[in-house]
């Protein structure tokens, strides 16, 4: 298992990007979010790409030269503690293809923060990088506009100043009792899939592994899963945290699809945790040791997520 570097804490002060390495955000919640992230001290720099609307595809943000162009650019630039992404849709696979890795520093880790197409990032970072990283709220969807005294953005917060050490699911259901250690890992299912056979695919072997996904009619999400089980991804994997499996049919078909899906791998398996689409999300830090209960529920950090 890779041994993560991990970003600074982030303090008022900072110096903070945003940048789109998929789809075009809506424009109004940007500059909310943005706001959000100012009013919590920070210096917001948003990059062109996260202005940019549809080239010939109008979901996709710019076309991938921008996109990879300013990826490149914040990753690179020291004067940026963090970089957060926009919005996801489709496209962060596209733009990997033409970052210029060569050009960062990866003794220099930065918190990177985003979910669902982001998860190829996140796992980019990881393999290029060595850097933990944040699958966490994006700062033009869902409500990161609220700004404070919003629970994903206040928890998303405390995550990047490392005030968090334990996360706690009290919805959560155990499908294998259990308790398992290993780093964490993991993202939208569905990016996890696709990301297999490149040279930024990093398997889940004694990983704390977590996925949720959205919009996927149950025999694709059975696809999706049956592939990461079928491929060495989740081959000696330690334990398993389920997020949300939104409008992937009915829960009740969605729960027995998790249980056959993952049952049989004798690890620790805990679903129904509040991290995914469509919902007020927790952060999940990518990249730290960490403990899997999942009788009680709890995901418990060995060490802080931030330095």
């Amino acid at each position: 298992m890779t041994r993560f570097v991990q970003p600074r804490a982030l303090r008022p002060g900072d110096r903070v990007a945003v940048i789109a390495a998929s789809s075009p955000p809506g424009q109004t919640k940007l500059d909310g979010g943005v706001r959000a992230l100012e009013a919590e001290g920070f210096t917001v720099d948003v990059f062109d790409s996260a202005r940019a609307t549809g080239t010939e595809y109008d979901y996709l943000a710019g076309d991938d030269v921008l996109r990879a162009r300013d990826l490149t650019a914040a990753l690179a630039d020291p004067a940026y503690t963090a970089i957060f992404m926009a919005c996801g849709g489709y496209g962060a696979q596209r733009t990997l293809e033409l970052v210029d890795w060569s050009r960062v520093d990866p003794a220099r880790p930065k918190a990177v923060i985003g979910y669902s197409d982001v998860t190829a990032l996140l796992e980019a970072i990881a393999v290029k990088l060595g850097w933990g990283s944040f699958f966490g709220p994006l700062v033009a969807t869902d409500s990161f506009h609220l700004g404070r005294g919003d629970y994903a953005f206040d928890t998303l917060m405390a995550m990047l100043r490392g005030s968090i050490s334990k996360l706690t699911f009290p919805d959560a259901r155990t499908i294998t009792p259990g308790v398992a250690e290993g780093v964490t890992l993991g993202g939208t299912a569905s990016l996890l899939a696709a990301g297999l056979g490149t040279d930024t695919s990093l398997p889940a072997s004694g990983a704390i592994l977590f996925l949720e996904d959205v919009d996927e009619f149950l025999f694709r999400l059975d696809r999706i899963l049956t592939q990461l089980r079928r491929s060495v991804y989740v081959e000696g994997v330690a334990g398993i945290v389920l997020g949300t499996f939104t409008e992937c049919g009915d829960p009740r078909d969605v729960d027995r699809l998790l249980a056959d899906r993952f049952h049989d791998l004798g690890v620790p398996v805990l679903a129904g945790a509040d991290i995914g689409h469509n919902i007020p999300t927790q952060t999940f830090p990518i990249g730290v040791p960490a403990r899997l209960d999942t009788e009680a529920g709890t995901l418990t950090l060995l060490k802080p997520p931030v330095s």
